[in-house]
């Protein structure tokens, strides 16, 4: 508790920034973590990379939405802009991105259940074909589950809760 006092004061001197930038970094971390609990390794990608468990996106529009309530109040301008903007971030990770993530998987398994098909067949007509296919599969973990958005939101509304305002 101390340290996110400490860390809160000294990252950039604004307070609304400090607490969106520490809940972030604290999702992200909680994902790398989880992620670790889960598989047994450690996955670094999981300290910048979208998806998971907790949503950092939600996390982090959460904690500046509670900040600035806090700091300017329920009625200010401020605090309405973030609602809305978390709102939208929040609908957006559970929607497009996520449906954009289930697309992904799919055509990883077309594409890469072709390229072994055509690996298979002993025919030179299709090298051509296979040239032309991507050799890198597609981002999959890009959106959330409507708990990965709830934990990511109450981790932010936590951490703005914890650290003092100003």
């Amino acid at each position: 508790m101390e340290f996110l006092v400490t860390l809160g004061k000294t990252i950039t001197g604004n307070y609304y920034i400090n607490v969106a930038v520490v809940t972030w970094f604290l999702a992200q971390l909680l994902k790398t973590v989880l992620t670790y609990v889960v598989q047994g390794k450690i996955v670094w990608e999981r300290m910048v990379g979208a998806g998971g468990m907790p949503s950092s996106h939600s996390a982090l529009v959460c904690s500046l939405t509670v900040a600035i309530a806090r700091g300017m109040g329920f009625a200010s301008p401020e605090f309405a802009i973030a609602f809305v903007v978390a709102g939208v971030v929040m609908y957006d990770a559970m929607g497009v991105r996520r449906a954009a993530g289930e697309q992904a998987k799919v055509l990883n398994k077309l594409v890469f259940g072709f390229r072994a098909s055509i690996e298979e067949s002993e025919s030179t007509e299709d090298d051509e074909t296979l040239e032309k296919l991507p050799d890198k599969s597609l981002k999959e973990f890009l959106g959330h589950t409507p708990l990965e958005v709830l934990g990511g939101a109450l981790l932010g509304i936590l951490v703005a809760m914890v650290m003092p305002a100003r």
